[in-house]
């Protein structure tokens, strides 16, 4: 997995791209959180338009970074979830959990 981000209106979005299934993924994803806070930049936004596949271990991640952000009084949200991650996401009833978003844009918005 490869991982960019940007700012847009204040709002910090990481890109992943690849496939997430944990070792060095969850590592970089995790730090890269941390790094965020720590410069005060709550507001995240993880863009999946380019994640061809995520495992449970994936999952995790996420799961891990949204709980991350919640406990330093900041908020995650998903963006361009693709079908895939989509039912992922709903199989495991985490649909109920992320705040998921059709673009960068919306997400962006509803902070």
């Amino acid at each position: 997995m490869k991982l960019t981000d940007y700012e847009s209106a204040g709002v910090s979005v990481l890109e992943p791209k690849g496939k997430i299934m944990g070792g060095p993924d969850a590592t970089l994803l995790h730090e890269k959180l941390h790094e965020l806070i720590e410069q005060d930049k709550k507001k995240v936004i993880i863009d999946l338009a380019k994640v061809e596949w995520m495992n449970s271990t994936g999952l995790g991640i996420l799961i891990s970074g949204l709980t991350t952000l919640r406990n330093s009084g900041g908020e995650l949200k998903l963006a361009n979830v693709t079908e895939k991650i989509q039912s992922l996401l709903a199989i495991t009833k985490l649909i109920t959990v992320f705040e998921a978003f059709d673009s960068v844009e919306d997400a962006v918005k509803s902070f």
